[in-house]
C-alpha cells in the first residue's frame, strides 16, 4: 500500500470520529491527499480528478441539505445539456443494447481507448427476470415498457435520464451516459430499445 493510500485511510478514520464541522474541515483538506494517491496510467489521467460545479456540490458535506431553489436549478441546467437524436430515432436494436448494459468495459487504464465503452447498467439495476444476480442502487428496470408507454414523451424522458440523470435528481448517482462522452448516442439508442422493445428480455 503507498503511502498517500495509507495517509488518506488515517485521515478518513479521524473523520469517522469528528463532528460534522471538524468533517467539513477534513473534507476541504483531503484535496491534495487523493491528488498524491493517484498517478496517470494510459487514458485514465488526473484530469478525472478535476469536478464539474454540480460535482463539488453532491460531493460536499452539505450535500443532503442543498436548497430546493438551488437542487432545481442544478437539474434545469442538466436538462438544458440534454442533446437529443438530430433524425428524430429513438431506438436501436435492443440486442446490443443487452450487450452494453452487461459489460462493464471502458475508460479504465487496462482497456483499448478506442474500444466501445459499456453501459454497467446491470452493476445498479435488474434488467430482466431471469438474472440471479444485480445491483440494487437503482430501480429495477424489468419490466420498463410497461410503465413508461407515453409515445414520443416516454422516449424523450428515458433519454434524458440516461444522458444525463442529473436533469430528474441532482445529485444522482447514475453515470452522465451522453453528457460526460461515455456513451454514444447510436449506444444510447440501442439502450432505448433494450429498455422499450417489447421483444427485449426487460419486456419479457
Amino acid at each position: 500500500m503507498r503511502r498517500g493510500s495509507i495517509v488518506l485511510l488515517i485521515v478518513l478514520g479521524l473523520a469517522g470520529c469528528s463532528t460534522p464541522r471538524d468533517q467539513a474541515a477534513v473534507a476541504g483538506d483531503l484535496t491534495p491527499i487523493i491528488r498524491s494517491s493517484f498517478r496517470a496510467r494510459g487514458q485514465a489521467g488526473l484530469d478525472r480528478l478535476e469536478q464539474t460545479g454540480m460535482q463539488r456540490l453532491c460531493s460536499s458535506p452539505q450535500a443532503d441539505a442543498l436548497p430546493a431553489d438551488l437542487k432545481q436549478r442544478l437539474q434545469r441546467e442538466a436538462l438544458e445539456s440534454v442533446r437529443y437524436p438530430d433524425d428524430g430515432r429513438w431506438l436501436g436494436d435492443w440486442q446490443r443494447g443487452e450487450q452494453i448494459a452487461q459489460s462493464g468495459v471502458g475508460l479504465q487504464y487496462s482497456d483499448k481507448p478506442e474500444a466501445p465503452h459499456g453501459g454497467n447498467c446491470y452493476a445498479c439495476h435488474q434488467l430482466s427476470g431471469s438474472e440471479i444476480a444485480f445491483g440494487t442502487i437503482g430501480p429495477s428496470l424489468y419490466r420498463y415498457r410497461e410503465r413508461n408507454e407515453g409515445g414520443v414523451d416516454s422516449m424523450r424522458r428515458t433519454w434524458e435520464r440516461i444522458w444525463n440523470a442529473h436533469a430528474f435528481n441532482a445529485c444522482s448517482l447514475m453515470p452522465r451516459f451522453g453528457d460526460a462522452g461515455i456513451l454514444t448516442p447510436d449506444q444510447i439508442r440501442d439502450l432505448m430499445a433494450l429498455l422499450l422493445d417489447p421483444q427485449s428480455p426487460v419486456n419479457r
